[in-house]
């Protein structure tokens, strides 16, 4: 009895010996010499070539690939559709023995996916029908017609797939003879057990210099591909933006999705920057989150229930977005408890961004972009340190045209409107400007413009209407036509002396504004009103009413430059000041920034 329970024992050994000792030569054989290549072609559709001399490894049972091309059948000398410096397949043994090829695992190492068309819209030289994986889709996509809502899964082909890891990939197009990568650096996994079961596939890779990770996953990917709907998790996470999705989709013609998105960017500059390497003009405007429940397909999606957030302003409404390629365009309306209207304002800029050389214009920002139709209310808003309430503010883009208009806001203790519009369509940028603001304080509005030296500390109301050329607000400025007009009640004109100036000008020099900083000038009342022409402010009437003591202005005040010219006089009734037997003229010249006063005193008052 033990001698036959060693014979056994032998037996079994010289079985095992041969296997391994024949395991090589019989994969060399069958597997090398005639399968391998041609089961990578029945898979993917695509013709394989293998440009050098496989290695077969026993334990683990693998065979090692060098120098790898897939290209298209139809073409006699095609380009690439993905290279491989080397790929490691790992064999079933078993299989192997019988002469046939059963991959259980596909390890890439430095592939390049070749994409044609440009960056907008790429795509992928598509595979022979007869392939394995082409046929499967070509399958669920029967079943899927047959019962679109509930199509047959245990039809499916349920043939065994595995896993492929692909190592410091690449995803690259072609401009003209050169080669350009769009995806570097990408590592990741594709885990798909068998066509019939949940696939998901893991990646990180560099994007426009930022590391991007994708998570996607779905419990019926073969439906998915055939055209059906079938649940989805999609998650995108890098440093200027996050993008989550869960819910069901197709990819049919229409790509239905229907369920929770959730979107944030720490900064919406930074990701417009990455995205397609433009600097936005003005502040920073960011964070921005998104949360809505999206439904629709590539051609119009509907968010209910949106919730956005900008720099501190949270909204809520519906949004509705078109899709269509000839005019994309978002529209909505969304309710905000406080606005930050710098933000808006900044984000919808009437100005053209700075753009990188060789880089596209962004979208949303050039006449061949998307269009915009947005309305916004709020129940307080803020622009920078002014506080507003009771907003309603509109944005518009189309054809070139842009407008920006808040139509109604209680602010500054009165009420003002803002309408910026903007005309793309000709050679030049036409930019017009109209502020309305009535029985405002006119100090709190100096405050938040900065500009608080010589203007009025009173209520008044303010008009203006400018339009000019240029892509920044000094270029509209120095290109102006337009009126200015303001009326101002009593109050006082801080940085001003009339005290101050009459004994300068009783001295008969010149000297600067800056001399009669001192103290503030107590007025009644204000009027001025002005016509801009070619960037030059031609001053009609500019009264204002001190005591018994009247001060007009007229003259020129052109943008370009910052220059001043203008003429004025002081005047009292009779007997109201004995200095003043005439009126008082004087000349304000010089800069903005530095004026200088010259005053002619009359014969009078010089003999005293």
């Amino acid at each position: 009895m033990a001698r036959k329970s060693i014979w056994a024992a032998g037996v079994v050994v010289i079985v095992a010996t041969l296997f391994v000792i024949g395991l090589p030569f019989v994969a060399y054989t069958q597997i090398v010499r005639d399968g391998i290549a041609y089961q990578l072609g029945a898979w993917s559709g695509y013709r394989v070539q293998l440009n050098d001399t496989p290695d077969i490894r026993v334990w683990p049972f693998r065979a090692i690939l060098h120098d790898v091309t897939f290209s298209d059948w139809g073409e006699t000398n095609p380009d690439p559709v993905i290279e491989a410096d080397r790929i490691e397949i790992d064999l079933s043994a078993l299989a192997a023995l019988r002469g046939e090829v059963v991959f259980t695992k596909m390890r890439l190492i430095r592939p390049v996916l070749r994409l044609h068309g440009t960056e907008g819209e790429l795509s992928l030289t598509p595979p022979q029908s007869w392939g394995r994986l082409s046929r499967s889709v070509a399958a669920a996509r029967e079943l899927v017609a047959a019962t679109p809502a509930q199509p047959d899964i245990g039809a499916l082909p349920s043939d065994a797939f595995g896993e492929v890891e692909f190592v410091n990939a690449r995803i690259a197009t072609r401009a003209g003879e050169r080669s350009v990568d769009i995806v570097t650096s990408l590592n990741g996994r594709l885990n798909w057990p068998a066509l019939n079961r949940q696939a998901s596939i893991s990646a990180r890779g560099i994007w426009h210099g930022e590391n991007v990770a994708l998570e996607a996953s779905s419990t019926q990917p073969l439906i998915l591909l055939g055209g059906g709907v079938a649940p989805v998790r999609v998650s995108l996470q890098s440093e200027p933006a996050s993008v989550a999705f869960t819910g069901t989709a197709d990819f049919s013609g229409r790509n239905f999705v229907d369920g929770q998105l959730d979107f944030s960017a720490p900064s919406l500059n930074r990701l417009v920057e990455w995205t397609h390497a433009v600097r936005m003009p003005g502040t920073r405007v960011g964070p921005v989150t998104v949360t809505a429940r999206v439904t629709g397909d590539m051609s119009r999606l509907t968010f209910e229930n949106t919730t956005l957030a900008v720099d501190g302003s949270t909204g809520k409404g519906l949004l509705n977005m078109n899709l269509e390629p000839d005019r994309p365009s978002i529209a909505g309306t969304l309710a905000f408890d406080t606005l930050n209207l710098r933000a808006l304002l900044d984000t919808f800029s009437p100005f053209s961004p700075s753009i990188e050389p060789g880089r596209a214009t962004p979208p949303s920002m050039n006449p061949r972009g998307y269009d915009f139709d947005l309305r916004f209310s709020a129940t307080k808003a803020s622009f920078d340190s002014a506080q507003l309430s009771r907003v309603a503010a509109a944005v518009k883009v189309k054809d070139g045209l842009s407008t920006f208009d808040i139509s109604d806001a209680a602010a500054f203790g009165g009420a003002i409107q803002l309408g910026v519009r903007t005309d793309r369509t000709g050679a030049n940028e036409i930019v017009e400007i109209r502020m309305l603001c009535k029985e405002i304080d006119i100090a709190q509005l100096a405050r938040t413009f900065g500009v608080e030296r010589l203007v009025p500390q009173a209520r008044g109301s303010l008009s203006v209407m400018v339009k000019g050329s240029g892509d920044n607000l000094d270029a509209v400025l120095e290109t102006a036509d337009g009126s200015i007009s303001a009326a101002f009640g009593a109050g006082s004109v801080p940085g001003l002396s009339l005290e101050a100036f009459l004994q300068r000008s009783a001295e008969g020099d010149f000297f600067p504004l800056s001399a009669l900083s001192e103290g503030a000038l107590p007025i009644e009342g204000a009027q001025i009103e002005a016509k801009l022409s070619k960037g030059v402010a031609a001053i009609d009437k500019a009264e204002l009413r001190s005591g018994q003591h009247l001060i007009a202005l007229d003259g020129l005040v052109p943008f370009a430059g910052r220059g001043l010219a203008l003429y004025g006089t002081v005047t009292a009734p009779e007997g109201a000041d004995a200095r003043l037997k005439s009126p008082l003229r004087f000349f304000v010249g010089g800069s903005w920034s530095a004026p200088f006063i010259a005053s002619f005193l009359p014969p009078a008052a010089e003999g005293q």
